[in-house]
């Protein structure tokens, strides 16, 4: 059981360090992004859930 919940932790650690860096190169206001993540990283689980459904994206790649 404690496997499980090491292996939950690291998937839920990359995930937040996914979000950390998509909204630092997204192209929202240094206000905004200092809020979201101070959401994420107070509140990783519900903070990360609430970024993916409503927070700002990274720049659009220009192909």
């Amino acid at each position: 059981m404690v496997e499980i919940a090491g292996l939950g932790s690291l998937i839920l650690m990359a995930l937040n360090i996914w979000a950390f860096i998509s909204i630092v190169t997204s192209g929202a206001t240094t206000g905004s992004k200092v809020l979201w993540c101070l959401l994420v990283l107070i509140l990783p689980l519900i903070g990360f859930i609430i970024w993916f459904v409503a927070g700002p994206r990274g720049r659009p790649s220009t192909a």
